[in-house]
C-alpha cells in the first residue's frame, strides 16, 4: 500500500510564501512522475506544477515565476515552494505521483489535500 502525504498549508496573505511538503510511504520500488494540483470551490481540479524523475518541471502558466516546485528521491517527497500569493491561488492542494510498487506495477496515488487560504 502506498500512500501521500502533504503538509504545509495554511492562511497567508497576498504576497506572502507558503511551502508545501509531500511524502510518500509504503512499498514503493520506484517514482516516476510527481506533481501538484489544486481545486477551488465550483472549479475543476488542475495541474499546478509537475516533475519527472529526472527532474524535468512543468508549471500552469498562472504560476509560472512564482511557484517552484522540487523533489528529493532519496527522501520520496515533493515539494511546491509558493512565493507572492495570490487570492486566485485560494485552493485544496493536491499531490500526486505515479509510483511502481513492489509487484512491479504502477498506479496513481493521490494525497488527502491541504487547504492554502490566500487572504488579508
Amino acid at each position: 500500500q502506498v500512500q501521500l502525504a502533504e503538509s504545509g498549508g495554511g492562511l497567508v496573505q497576498p504576497g506572502g510564501s507558503l511551502r508545501l511538503s509531500c511524502a510518500a510511504t509504503g512499498r514503493i520500488f520506484r517514482i516516476n512522475d510527481m506533481a501538484w494540483f489544486r481545486q477551488a470551490p465550483g472549479k475543476q481540479r488542475e495541474l499546478v506544477a509537475s516533475i519527472t524523475g529526472a527532474g524535468n518541471t512543468n508549471y500552469v502558466d498562472s504560476v509560472k515565476g512564482r511557484f517552484t516546485i522540487s523533489r528529493d528521491n532519496a527522501k520520496k517527497m515533493v515539494y511546491l515552494q509558493m512565493n507572492t500569493l495570490k487570492p486566485e491561488d485560494t485552493a485544496v492542494y493536491y499531490c500526486y505521483a505515479e509510483c511502481i510498487d513492489l509487484t512491479i506495477v504502477a498506479r496513481n496515488y493521490w494525497g488527502q489535500g491541504t487547504q492554502v487560504t490566500v487572504s488579508s
